[in-house]
C-alpha cells in the first residue's frame, strides 16, 4: 500500500488518509450477487464484446481485475487545490462510488482517478434518473403477419443484395435492443431482464449515471460549491471523461478474429473511408454513444441522403446554364456590343468603357440566372417540406425502436446550477408533487431582458461590420475602376466583389468566436431550469448570431446593391463622398453568386480543417510526446487506456449543439439563397462531409422557420435580384414576339438595348469629347424627351410584374407545401398499430410478471396460491 501511495503523496496528511480510506471502501462496497434476480439465459454478443476488456492487460479495470472503470478524473499533483479535491473525492465515496488512483506513465505530474459505480449505486441513481431499461422482448406482429413477413423475406432472398447494407454477419446480435423498456425501479427489479449484472447497464448508461453524480457532489460547504464543471474551471481537475472500451484498431482482421470491442466494431463497420457508401449502424452508435448522439447521426444520414436528389437537380440546372451560355440572346448582345459606350463607373480618373468588355461577366451570369432558376427554387421549397415530413416519420420509427416515445414527455432533472442558485425558494412541482427550487417570475424576467439586450447589441455589432464592408466596397470600386493595370481595370467588378467577400469572411469568422462566448455568458445568466432548456436557449442565441452574421452581407447584395445608386448626373453618394455601387448590365445575381460561393467554399474548407486536419495534427503531436515520454521513462509496458484517452483531443464544450448549429447554418444557406451558385452545388459539396460530427427539439422549429423564410427570400431574389422578370416583361410586352403565339430565346432580341437608358455626357463634362451619349442600366426617358430622365412606363410595368410574381410565387409554393405536409402523416399507420398493440401487451406482461412474482413468494413462504390475482 505504501508503494502505491508514494507517487502521489503530498504535504497534506489528509491525502494519505484518503488512500487507505479508498482501499477500505473498495472492500466494503464489494457488490453482492443475488442469483435469484438473474435470468438464466445464454449471454449475448454484447456481453462477450464487453467482457473482452477484462482479458486485455491494459483494459478498463481496477487493479483487482474485477471492477470496471466507468469514469476517469485527471489532476496535476502540483495543483494547489488539494483540499477541494480531497473533499470532493470523499463525498464521491459517500455517494457509493469507488475510487482508485493511478499515476500517468507519460507525465510524472499527472494522476488519474478511476471511478467505478457498484451495482447498488447504479440501481439507486437509475431509479432517481428514471432511466428506461429492458424488461421484455417486443412482439410486433400477429401470427398471420408473421407468415406474411416470412414470405416477403423469402422473396427478398432471391433479389440481389443491396451493396449499401452492412452484412448481418459483420454485426453482433442486436436482438437485446428489441425489448420493451420502462423506468427502472428497485422495487420491481424482477420485471427487468437481468441476464448479467455487469452488462445490464450499458457503458454509456454507466457513464451517464456517474456523470450525474459528479455534477451534484459538493467540494466545499455552500449551496453553489458543487459539480465537476466548477472543479474543471478552477483547475482542481484537468479533465473528466468516460474511457473508451479499448483501441479502435487491431492487428488481426475483423472477419477472422471478430471485434475486440464496440469501438473497434464501430470503426470497422462505420468510420472507415472504405465503407462511406454503407448505411450507418445506428443501433451500434446508439449503444456506444447514447441516444442523443445516435439520433443526431440518424438525422445527419437522413439529411445527407435527401441532399442527393437536390444536388442532382441543382447540377442539372447548372449544366443547362452551361450548355446554353453561348446561345443566350442577352449574352450574345453584350458580347457583340462593341459600339455601346457605357457611362463611367466613378468620377475623376474613370473613363467610359465598352459594354463588350464585360462579355465573360455576362456569360457567367447566365450560368445561374436562366430559365431553370425558378424551377429549382420551387423544387427546393417543396424539397424542404418533403424532407421535414419524412424525417418526422423516420424519427417516429427510431423513437419506437429505441423506446424513446415518452422520452421528451418525462420530467427532466434540474440543472445543479439551478438547484444551487434557487435552493432557498421552493414550490411543489405540479407533475411530481414534490417540492423543488423555484425561480421567481421577476428574477426570470429581469435576466431575460438583460439577455435580450445582449442579443440586440451583438446583432447591431454585426450590422455595423456589414456597413464597414459596404464602405470598403465603395472605396475599392472607385480605386479598381481607375486602376493603372489594365487587367484589374477591365475586371473591376470581380476585383471589388472578390476582395469585399474575403474581408467579409474574415470578419464573420472573427465575430463567431466572440458570439460563442457572449451566448454562453448570457445563457448562464438566465439560469435555465433543465439541461434541455439550457441547450435550447444557447442554440437559439447562437443560431440568431450566426444567421445574421453569415447572411446580413448577403441580404445587402441581394436586395440593396444597385437599388439606390441614382443615375448619371445625379448619383447618390455615401457621406457625400463615395458613389453608391451599381449592378452589371446583365444583372445583380452574379454578385450574389460570388458572395455565396466564396463564403461557403471557404467556410467548408475551414470547418473541415478544424474537424479533420487540426485534430490529426494534434493527435500526431500527442503521440510524439507520448513516445518521447515513454523513451525517457524506459517504459516497455503498453500504455493503459486511460493514459491514451487523456492524450486524445477533447470534444467541443457544448456537445452536439455546435454540430446542429453547423447543420442549421448549412440548411439556411442551402434553402434561403437556393437560386445562387453555391446552393446549386452545396448538396454535392456536403455529401462528402458525412464523416464529421434526435430529437430535434428547438431545431425542428428553426428548420420550419427557415423553410418559410426561404420561400419569401427566393421569391424576392428571383423578382428583384435576377433579371428574370424584366426579360419576361420584355418578351411578352415589348419584344419582337408580342403579336406571335410562341415564346423562345429569339423573343429577347433587342432586350439589351431596351434595358439601357441614354445619358448626355455634355451634362456631366464640359469641353470636347469623342462620344456624345453613354448608356446606363435603368428604365428612364432619354435626354431629348419632354421629361428627361424620368421613369418610363416600362419601369412601372416591370415593378408591377415583380410584385405580382412575389405574391403568386409565395401563395403557390406555400399551398403546395401545406398540401404535402397534410398528405404525409407524421407517423406510419403500421407503426401506430404496433404502438397500440404494444400498449396492450405491456399491460398483460406487467400483470403476468407481478402475478408470477407473488406466486413464487407465496410458494416460498408455504402459503396457498390461486391463478387469479392475489
Amino acid at each position: 500500500m505504501s508503494q502505491f501511495a508514494h507517487p502521489y503523496s503530498s504535504p497534506f496528511h489528509s491525502n494519505v488518509q484518503d488512500v487507505y480510506t479508498e482501499e477500505r471502501e473498495v472492500a466494503e462496497f464489494e457488490p453482492k450477487t443475488d442469483e435469484t434476480l438473474l435470468v438464466q439465459q445464454k449471454p449475448v454478443s454484447r456481453a462477450k464484446l464487453e467482457g473482452n476488456n477484462s482479458e486485455n492487460p491494459s483494459g478498463l479495470m481496477f487493479r483487482d481485475g474485477k471492477k470496471r472503470i466507468d469514469y476517469i478524473l485527471v489532476y496535476k499533483k502540483s495543483s494547489p487545490q488539494v483540499e477541494k479535491r480531497c473533499t470532493f473525492e470523499r463525498n464521491l465515496r459517500a455517494e457509493g462510488l469507488m475510487l482508485e488512483k493511478e499515476p500517468s506513465l507519460t507525465n510524472s505530474d499527472i494522476m488519474f482517478v478511476k471511478i467505478h459505480a457498484p451495482w447498488d449505486t447504479l440501481c439507486k441513481y437509475a431509479e432517481q434518473m428514471n432511466i428506461r431499461m429492458p424488461f421484455r422482448k417486443k412482439c410486433y406482429f400477429t401470427d398471420w403477419k408473421k407468415k406474411t413477413m416470412g414470405r416477403v423475406r423469402q422473396l427478398k432472398s432471391w433479389l440481389p443484395r443491396n451493396p449499401m447494407k452492412l452484412d448481418k454477419e459483420a454485426l453482433p446480435d442486436l436482438e437485446e435492443t428489441d425489448c420493451y423498456t420502462a423506468p427502472f425501479s428497485r422495487a420491481r427489479m424482477h420485471h427487468f431482464t437481468i441476464n448479467n449484472r455487469e452488462t445490464f447497464f450499458s457503458n454509456s448508461t454507466r457513464s451517464r449515471i456517474v456523470h450525474h453524480v459528479l455534477q451534484r457532489t459538493k467540494y466545499e460547504d455552500g449551496k453553489s460549491k458543487m459539480g465537476i464543471n466548477r472543479l474543471l474551471g478552477n483547475s482542481t481537475y484537468e479533465a473528466a471523461f468516460p474511457p473508451h472500451e479499448g483501441s479502435y484498431k487491431s492487428r488481426h482482421p475483423i472477419k477472422t478474429h471478430g471485434a475486440q470491442n464496440h469501438r473497434h466494431l464501430l470503426y470497422e463497420r462505420w468510420a472507415r473511408w472504405g465503407i462511406w457508401y454503407k448505411y450507418q449502424p445506428l443501433d451500434l452508435i446508439r449503444r456506444y454513444f447514447g441516444e442523443k448522439i445516435g439520433l443526431y447521426f440518424a438525422w445527419l444520414g437522413w439529411y445527407t441522403g435527401m441532399l442527393i436528389p437536390a444536388a442532382l437537380v441543382g447540377l442539372f440546372v447548372f449544366l443547362y446554364g452551361l450548355f446554353t451560355m453561348d446561345s443566350s440572346q442577352v449574352s450574345k448582345e453584350i458580347c457583340e456590343a462593341n459600339t455601346t459606350i457605357m457611362c463611367p463607373m466613378c468620377e475623376g480618373n474613370c473613363s467610359s468603357w465598352t459594354l463588350s468588355d464585360s462579355c465573360v461577366y455576362a456569360k457567367v451570369t447566365h450560368l445561374f440566372d436562366n430559365g431553370g432558376t425558378v424551377f429549382f427554387a420551387i423544387f427546393m421549397a417543396i424539397w424542404a417540406t418533403v424532407f421535414l415530413e419524412f424525417w418526422k416519420r423516420r424519427r417516429a420509427e427510431l423513437t419506437y425502436d429505441w423506446d424513446l416515445i415518452d422520452w421528451e414527455e418525462e420530467e427532466e432533472e434540474l440543472r445543479p446550477q439551478f438547484e444551487a442558485k434557487y435552493s432557498r425558494k421552493e414550490r411543489v412541482n405540479p407533475i411530481s408533487g414534490k417540492p423543488e427550487p423555484f425561480q421567481p417570475f421577476t428574477d426570470k424576467l429581469s435576466r431575460l431582458m438583460v439577455s435580450v439586450s445582449g442579443i440586440f447589441f451583438m446583432i447591431s455589432l454585426v450590422l455595423t461590420a456589414v456597413f464597414a464592408v459596404v464602405v470598403f466596397r465603395l472605396i475599392a470600386m472607385e480605386k479598381f475602376a481607375s486602376f493603372q493595370w489594365e487587367f484589374v481595370k477591365k475586371n473591376w467588378q470581380f476585383a471589388t466583389s472578390g476582395t469585399g467577400v474575403c474581408i467579409n469572411f474574415m470578419i464573420i469568422m472573427s465575430l463567431n468566436v466572440v458570439y460563442e462566448k457572449v451566448a454562453y455568458l448570457l445563457t448562464n445568466l438566465e439560469h435555465p431550469r433543465t439541461e434541455s432548456e439550457w441547450e435550447n436557449s444557447f442554440a437559439l442565441k447562437m443560431f440568431l448570431f450566426q444567421f445574421v452574421n453569415l447572411n446580413s452581407s448577403t441580404f445587402y447584395i441581394a436586395f440593396f446593391l444597385g437599388r439606390f445608386a441614382g443615375r448619371p448626373g445625379d448619383y447618390n453618394k455615401l457621406f457625400n463622398r463615395w458613389r453608391m455601387e451599381e449592378c452589371h448590365p446583365s444583372g445583380c445575381l452574379i454578385d450574389l453568386c460570388l458572395q455565396m460561393g466564396v463564403i461557403m467554399v471557404l467556410k467548408q474548407i475551414w470547418n473541415n480543417f478544424m474537424e479533420l486536419g487540426y485534430p490529426l495534427l494534434q493527435n500526431w503531436w500527442s503521440r510524439r510526446k507520448m513516445k518521447r515520454a515513454g523513451e525517457q521513462n524506459n517504459s516497455k509496458d503498453q500504455l493503459p487506456q486511460w493514459d491514451r484517452d487523456w492524450n486524445l483531443q477533447p470534444m467541443n464544450a457544448h456537445g452536439l449543439v455546435d454540430e446542429y448549429l453547423e447543420m442549421g447554418e448549412f440548411c439556411s444557406t442551402t434553402l434561403i439563397f437556393v437560386t445562387s451558385f453555391s446552393c446549386n452545388l452545396d448538396g454535392l459539396i456536403f455529401w462528402f462531409d458525412r464523416f464529421f460530427f434526435l430529437s430535434l427539439g428547438i431545431w425542428h422549429g428553426i428548420l420550419e422557420g427557415i423553410g418559410v423564410v426561404a420561400v419569401i427570400t427566393n421569391a424576392f431574389v428571383i423578382a428583384i435580384t435576377s433579371d428574370y422578370i424584366p426579360r419576361f416583361v420584355y418578351a411578352f410586352k415589348y419584344g419582337p414576339c408580342v403579336d406571335k403565339g410562341y415564346r423562345h430565346e429569339k423573343c429577347l432580341r433587342g432586350y439589351l438595348n431596351n434595358s439601357l437608358s441614354v445619358f448626355d455626357m455634355g451634362e456631366l463634362k464640359n469641353g470636347s469629347y469623342h462620344t456624345r451619349y453613354c448608356r446606363y442600366r435603368d428604365y428612364r426617358a432619354p435626354p431629348w424627351s419632354p421629361e428627361p430622365y424620368e421613369f418610363t412606363l416600362q419601369f412601372w410595368h416591370v415593378l408591377a410584374a415583380r410584385l405580382a410574381f412575389i405574391i403568386v410565387f409565395e401563395h403557390l409554393v406555400f399551398g403546395i407545401k401545406t398540401f404535402i405536409a397534410h398528405m404525409i402523416p407524421d407517423m406510419p399507420k403500421d407503426l401506430c398499430d404496433r404502438m397500440r398493440r404494444e400498449k396492450y401487451l405491456m399491460q398483460e406482461m406487467m400483470y403476468e410478471a407481478e402475478l408470477e412474482h407473488l406466486q413464487k413468494e407465496r410458494k416460498k413462504n408455504g402459503k396457498r396460491y390461486h391463478h387469479e390475482w392475489p
